[in-house]
This record gives C-alpha cells, sequence and structure tokens, in this order.
C-alpha cells in the first residue's frame, strides 16, 4: 500500500493537533505527505500510524518533523540577480524622507536572506541619506531551532557562495572554520517566532516585505489571504517581493502592482 492510499493519514493530522507545528490544514496535501514520508524514512516505519506511535514515543521527533515541513534552501543573496533588481528600486522606496526604512523577512528560516535585506537596505541608504535613515528588519519563523541559528549569526563558507565579494568584507568576519556577520549588522536586525498562517503582521507598517519560496507549501486560499496580510502590512509605495516560482494570485492582485515580473518585485501604490 502506498503512503497515498494510507488511510492512517487523517488519524495522524488529529493526533498532531496542539504539538506546536503549524496549521497542517493549511498546507498543501500532496506536499505534506512528501514532508511525513522524509520523516517515516527517517525513522524506520512505513505507514502513518506507524509513525503516529513513534511520535508519542519520541518526544523530539516532533522537533524534527517541524524542521521538515519548514525547511528551507537558502544562502546570502541567493539568486543575486532579484537582489541587484530589487537594490535598483530602493532610491524610490527611501525618496519619502523617513528617519528609518523597515523590512519584514517573513519565513526566515536560519536567517541568511533577513541579514541579505539588512545589507542591501543599509548599502541603499549609505548611497542615498548617509546618517540621516536607520534600518530595521523583522525576521519571522515559526521554527524556534532555525531562530536559534539565525540569531547566532555564524554559517558554514558556503553559505556566502553567491555573496558579493564587497559586502562580504564588509559585513562579515571569520569565526574559525565558520563565517559570521559584525555587530553592526546585528543592530539592525530581530528575530521573533511567528506563524505565518496564523498571526498578522508582527509590526506593520514596513517599507518592504521578503517571503520568497514560503508560500508554495501553502494550499492556494491561505496563499490568497497571506497576500492580503502583506499588502496591508506595506506602507503606500511599499515593496513585496516573492520568490520566482511564486504568483500573486486573488484579490491582493488589485491591491498591488508589478514592479518586475520575473523578480516577483510588486508595489503597494501610493
Amino acid at each position: 500500500m502506498s503512503l497515498a492510499e494510507d488511510p492512517g493519514f487523517g488519524s495522524l493530522l488529529q493526533r498532531l493537533e496542539g504539538r506546536g507545528l503549524p496549521p497542517l490544514q493549511a498546507y498543501k496535501e500532496r506536499c505534506l505527505r512528501r514532508r511525513l514520508a522524509v520523516r517515516m524514512r527517517a525513522c524506520g516505519v512505513k505507514t502513518f500510524a506507524e509513525y503516529a506511535d513513534v511520535l508519542d514515543l519520541r518526544p523530539g521527533e516532533v522537533d524534527q518533523l517541524l524542521q521538515a515541513l519548514t525547511i528551507n534552501v537558502t544562502g546570502f543573496f541567493r539568486n543575486p540577480e532579484t537582489w541587484a533588481r530589487l537594490a535598483a528600486a530602493l532610491p524610490d522606496l527611501l525618496a519619502g524622507g523617513s528617519d528609518v526604512v523597515r523590512a519584514w523577512s517573513a519565513g526566515c528560516a536560519s536567517g541568511e536572506e533577513a541579514w541579505t535585506t539588512a545589507i542591501l537596505l543599509s548599502t541603499a541608504v549609505e548611497r542615498t541619506a548617509p546618517g540621516r535613515v536607520a534600518v530595521g528588519v523583522d525576521a519571522t519563523d515559526v521554527d524556534e531551532v532555525v531562530l536559534k541559528e539565525a540569531r547566532a549569526g555564524e554559517y558554514d563558507p558556503d553559505a556566502f557562495r553567491e555573496m558579493p565579494a564587497e559586502p562580504f568584507r564588509r559585513w562579515t568576519e571569520p569565526a574559525g572554520s565558520r563565517v559570521r556577520v559584525r555587530d553592526d549588522l546585528r543592530g539592525m536586525v530581530r528575530f521573533l517566532r511567528h506563524d505565518l498562517a496564523q498571526g498578522l503582521a508582527p509590526d506593520p507598517p514596513y517599507d518592504l516585505v521578503v517571503c520568497r519560496n514560503v508560500l508554495i507549501y501553502f494550499e492556494k486560499s491561505i496563499q490568497q489571504d497571506l497576500f492580503l496580510r502583506f499588502a496591508d502590512a506595506l506602507r503606500p509605495g511599499g515593496l513585496l517581493l516573492l520568490g520566482k516560482v511564486e504568483t500573486l494570485h486573488g484579490p491582493a492582485r488589485e491591491r498591488l502592482e508589478t514592479i518586475d515580473t520575473r523578480e516577483r518585485i510588486f508595489r503597494r501604490p501610493a
């Protein structure tokens, strides 16, 4: 019997309720089954009922499942062409004369994208309004394990393989065999636990919302709700950056205008 035919799937979801996981009904069923299968193979079981027993016997398995559900492939300046296009749009974003520019990195995982966002904003500020504008980034994720890694700010060198040389020298320093972000960058980012599927934006309004390759795991109706939350979280003129495999749809299309179709950059009209 394949997992697609396993009658224990619904029962497993019921037994998982209240265990600190994100709302599983928000996930696409195919994606959810695939992520569960990863953990089942790791535990050496073949049915959802057997995996439910593993969860009861091994409390730490819930944390392992959470990481499997929220896993992201990330890195500093991942897809450099996307960040270059976003950087080109930032001077207009900073033209309003505010003394602070604020961003929300939603679904930040282990933090590489949040640090990249802070670097990009700080660089734009240094070029257009040096000494006059502060940078603040709220970075959120549902997984406290990866948030702990993000707050540490230390990574294997491979995480920086797409990062341009100049910002690498400016914003990082050696940490033994690893690389850490510098203290002045740490002061720009705060990491918060937040469930995208349930919670509103942590502290709006924002000038920029970055949420890349996270929404693809959610059902279409949840995606549409999140697009509206992002639009609501942006100040007039603010920007939204999505992942390249994500498409803006639903009522939010009437609230946001397209800046770059290829790089998935949108703006809330002023």
